[in-house]
């Protein structure tokens, strides 16, 4: 009996939909060590990022949360995810939303500096 109760708790505990992978968040993950995220706001409800990325400068594989992304200056990103690699101009004024929990790697490839906006929802 004290078998099957233990089957079942690491069955509700492995398929939790709000498990996040063992990755950096994007405010941990960096390029190289370098940071390339800052917390403009954070509160119970929301995490507001600002990311920058200079020419050749990229994000390490992380995770995201549901989110909302608003491209402030756009680029040329090369994108690695579950889907495979792939490049992609990313133009300014550019927005995305994510409703679950997202895997990638970015670098941006293009001669412009891009930036930006990521508003996590936390609730």
């Amino acid at each position: 009996m004290r078998s099957f109760f233990s089957v079942i708790l690491f069955i509700s505990l492995t398929s939790c939909e709000k498990q996040t992978p063992e990755l950096p968040d994007p405010l941990e993950a960096g390029w190289k060590g370098e940071p390339v995220c800052e917390v403009l706001e954070e509160n119970e409800h929301v995490r507001t990022l600002k990311c920058t990325f200079p020419p050749g400068v990229g994000h390490e594989k992380h995770f995201h949360v549901r989110h909302y992304g608003y491209t402030l200056k756009g680029g040329r990103f090369k994108i690695t995810d579950d889907t495979g690699t792939r490049t992609v101009d990313v133009p300014a004024g550019y927005g995305f939303y994510k409703d679950s929990i997202s895997v990638h790697e970015v670098q941006n490839v293009g001669d412009l500096t891009a930036e930006f906006l990521i508003v996590e929802l936390l609730d």
